[in-house]
């Protein structure tokens, strides 16, 4: 089979979709509905938003009702047009610096007015696309303004707790902080060491009522904690006062000086969507790590963008606090369950409904209740897991000097503070480059650590010149980027050393840093995965036939015999692609499938390679340049074993890592370019597999190698011991079912196979632990599919499947071939196999794979026996 054939157009046994081949059929049309788990979600963030929008309205000195209006359009706005389904978008506690400034400064109607004007600027930059653009802040400048921030909100807010009133700014809240200590007012400092204890010990407690327990939010628990007994003492505190909704002041024209007033809208700007975007991402990494569940689409951040302009422009213009992405509430929301955006908008229904209805209960709450809450928050703020973090990559200044940017000067200063250290400790890497000369047994070491840039030339150029004449060197390149000036400098003094009868290596910490010899000058080039990262190879490797299917063990040039010497891959159109092209290979692995085309007895191709003239046979002799071939018109010279042209850079040596690398490279620079058309054509016209291939995990066992199959032809499911568990034998593990229902009904493949193997550990293990097996890991527990298998030929109620020709070598090939047939059997035994069978659109075949003789048998029924029978070549003359 190939996968370059044209594509099946008419088939009188083929089944006529009217829905694409990918999808399940269509179902009738569904009813709007919400879901439970984002129903009590919405309760549990709405609990959480309650007290914390008017604790962020009390520490901004707006009125209490701003922070319900924003909490309300947050959810609602942002939570309908926003990108980032489960984020909860609300007044933020990292606004509350810049927005206490902004109402100090201009007063509250013009606060409202540059949130609008903020917003509007936010839609701007959601238009023009640019909201990937906010993550190439440094994460450090970013947990370094949040950190000062909260310093900012807790040192504010501890006057409230202690009795007092805040100060205008950082400074001067810690010089008045000794007289506020001297003046402590008892019932305040009580009621808010109440709520911080609530808030701290809630999530703490013991046991199974703890785990009920832990369903209500601790913030929620604090505050209606300490409002009560704050009530039931008598205690006579400042409570929050919510005027009349007919009194809410709304947004006015702005006044103030203009520049003064960009500078604000600029900085409101910056921290709202900075925060959104951050959060956003934030967002869908929770979601990502959820076990199980719905998943929910990833975010879409110019979405989230406009998303939140249209919060803040509403916001603003109903008299409410800036919106943003808030961590708390979205957490909360994630960990809840939330499924969809749903959640987001019902808890800002809710935040609507307390609002309106709640208001006599709102007004008991004392506000060093609140005080405490938000302090709690902002000490939040600076997180240890971020300090470490910044440390562990070396960007503590940055972070330091943007956090006391904003306590000292204010979010937009210490910001750009924090921006300029940043550049400038990135030039002060770029530049900083330790070049040093050492002698070690007769060999001149010259270590280059770091960027090599023009600004290091000078000091390149003395090391060098420490090397005698005629002396052996060794150039380390420790470091990822070269520019011109470094590689001139270093390529002529090459070129000079080698003219006088020395000797020059040049190595790299990464495999695939080289210097070009001076009668191929280019340029340097790096490892990438694009363009040239097997070039180590391709410089110090000659790779065998066959050795992809050795792990890819390389040998150098001199150390193989002189009748294993290969020509050198650059004079040479390559071989393997990936980690199975050494000699063309199969299928997607490097041959036959979408160009390759592998001819079973080596002398000819399949209709691939006799339509596209790329492939090579198992014996070579009439082989084309192969999928992993530099000019695929061009055939390789064959070698000793007849197998056509040697790996060339292959799957590489070294790491698993490496490997992997310039396997994904061989197959970008070779095989991409032949199999680009027909992965094409396949994408549009998706995916119509005309087999189910059942096989093991067994990384011996190449499936589009022993099928000559390519992209397109086959539908393969694996697992350990390729088992089909019975119906309603599944405990819980469905996949193999769903995927046979998904073949036969969805894509309506004409023929399920099952392959099994020799050598398997899954049939060893099932020996081992005889009948019953155990239970007690998930790979015992897998196993337990196996054992009818395991009875099946302990029974000898039958005649054991056999080989033609001979009998099965031992234990584990006879259960090995019992096995094959045991799970046709299961097989056959699903509903959706039995009704095609019936129908007469599905066949079974059994496969044996013998990995030591590279051969394979099929099942078949003869003398009542059950034979696999050797799969023989044959000429596959069109």
């Amino acid at each position: 089979m190939s996968a370059c054939v044209p594509a099946r157009t008419t088939d009188a046994n083929h089944t006529e979709r009217t829905h694409p081949p990918h999808s399940p059929p269509p179902s009738g049309p569904r009813r709007p509905r919400i879901a439970s788990a984002d129903v009590s979600a919405a309760v549990a963030v709405f609990l959480i938003a309650l007290p914390l929008s008017l604790g962020i309205a009390l520490a901004t000195g707006a009125p209490l009702q701003a922070g319900l209006v924003a909490a309300a359009v947050g959810g609602l706005v942002a939570g309908r047009i926003g990108g980032s389904p489960l984020q909860v978008s609300g007044p933020a506690a990292g606004l509350t610096v810049v927005t206490a400034d902004l109402i100090q400064q201009y007063g509250w109607r013009t606060t409202c007015a540059i949130t609008v004007l903020a917003g509007l600027a936010q839609l701007g930059l959601g238009c023009l696309r640019v909201a990937r653009g906010a993550l190439a802040v440094s994460p450090a400048i970013v947990h370094g303004m949040l950190a000062g921030i909260g310093v900012t909100i807790a040192v504010a807010q501890l006057h409230i707790v202690l009795g007092g009133t805040p100060q205008s700014s950082v400074p001067d809240n810690l010089r008045a902080l000794p007289s506020q200590l001297a003046d402590l007012h008892p019932a305040a400092l009580f009621v808010s060491l109440l709520t911080l204890t609530l808030l701290l010990l809630w999530p703490r407690l013991p046991g199974r009522a703890g785990l009920l327990l832990h369903k209500i939010p601790a913030a929620l628990v604090a505050v209606a904690g300490a409002t009560a007994i704050a009530a039931a003492a008598g205690l006579v505190l400042p409570k929050v006062d919510l005027p009349s909704w007919r009194n809410h002041a709304l947004a006015g024209l702005p006044e103030g000086p203009v520049l003064g007033l960009v500078a604000a809208v600029l900085t409101t700007t910056l921290v709202c969507s900075v925060q959104s975007l951050l959060g956003a991402v934030a967002v869908d990494k929770l979601a990502s790590a959820r076990p199980g569940g719905a998943r929910v689409a990833r975010s879409d951040l110019d979405r989230e963008l406009l998303g939140q302009g249209a919060a803040n422009i509403v916001s603003g213009s109903l008299g409410g606090l800036p919106v943003a992405g808030v961590a708390v509430r979205s957490s909360a929301n994630v960990h809840a369950g939330a499924v969809s955006r749903n959640s987001t908008m019902l808890h800002g229904v809710l935040v609507v409904a307390a609002a309106l209805l709640m208001v006599p209960l709102l007004e008991f709450i004392p506000l060093a209740s609140l005080a405490a809450l938000v302090m709690a928050v902002g000490i939040q703020m600076v997180s240890l897991h971020h300090i470490r973090t910044v440390t562990r990559h070396r960007e503590v200044l940055v972070y330091a000097v943007t956090t006391l940017g904003v306590v000292s000067f204010g979010v937009l200063e210490g910001v750009a503070l924090g921006i300029a250290v940043a550049v400038g400790v990135a030039l002060h890497r770029l530049t900083r480059t330790r070049i040093t000369h050492e002698l070690e047994e007769g060999v001149h070491h010259v270590h280059v650590r770091g960027q090599l840039t023009f600004l290091a030339v000078p000091r390149l150029s003395r090391a060098l010149h420490l090397v005698p004449q005629g002396s052996h060197a060794v150039v380390a390149l420790d470091g990822s980027f070269m520019d011109h000036a470094a590689y001139e400098t270093l390529q002529d003094w090459q070129s000079t050393h080698t003219a006088q009868g020395g000797t020059v290596e040049i190595t790299g910490r990464r495999s695939g840093v080289r210097i070009a010899e001076p009668s191929a000058l280019a340029s340097t080039h790096l490892t990438d995965v694009d363009a040239g990262a097997d070039g180590a190879s391709e410089a110090h490797c000659r790779c065998r036939p066959w050795t992809a299917w050795r792990n890819h063990q390389c040998e150098r040039p001199s150390l193989l015999p002189a009748g294993d010497r290969r020509p050198d891959p650059a004079d040479a159109t390559g071989g393997g692609s990936g980690a199975d092209g050494a000699n063309g290979g199969s299928g997607a692995n490097g041959g036959s499938g979408a160009n390759g085309g592998s001819g079973v007895d080596g002398t000819r191709g399949t209709a691939a390679s006799k339509t596209a003239a790329h492939g090579t046979g198992a014996g070579g002799k009439d082989a084309a340049a192969g999928a992993g071939g530099a000019d695929p018109t061009r055939a390789p010279e064959p070698d000793r074993d007849g197998a056509g042209a040697h790996a060339g850079a292959g799957a590489g040596s070294g790491s698993g890592g490496s490997q992997l690398v310039r396997g994904i490279s061989t197959f970008q620079r070779y095989t991409a370019p032949l199999v680009r058309g027909e992965l094409a054509r396949l994408a549009r016209e998706g995916q119509r597999p005309a087999q189910l291939f059942l096989t093991c995990a067994d990384s011996r066992v190449v499936t589009s190698m022993i099928t000559s199959s390519g992209p397109g032809d086959l539908f393969v499911v694996r697992n350990v011991g390729n088992l089909v568990p019975p119906p309603g034998a599944e405990s819980g593990d469905d996949s193999v079912a769903a995927a046979i229902e998904y073949a036969v009904e969805v894509l309506a493949v004409r023929s399920i196979t099952v392959c099994g193997h020799s050598g398997c550990g899954a049939m060893q293990a099932l020996l081992d632990s005889g009948p019953g097996g155990g239970a007690g890991t998930p790979l015992r527990r897998w196993l337990r599919h196996g054992q009818p298998s395991l009875e099946r030929l302990g029974a000898g109620s039958a005649v054991p499947p056999r080989l033609t020709g001979r009998t099965p070598a031992d234990a584990v090939e006879r259960l090995c071939l019992t096995n094959v047939v045991q799970q046709l059997e299961h097989l056959r035994a699903h509903d959706c196999v039995t009704r095609a069978l019936k129908d007469g659109a599905l066949e079974l075949h059994g496969l044996y794979f013998h990995v030591g003789e590279a051969q394979t048998y099929l099942l078949t029924e003869r003398d009542e026996e059950t034979v696999f029978d050797r799969v023989r070549a044959v000429d596959l003359a069109m």
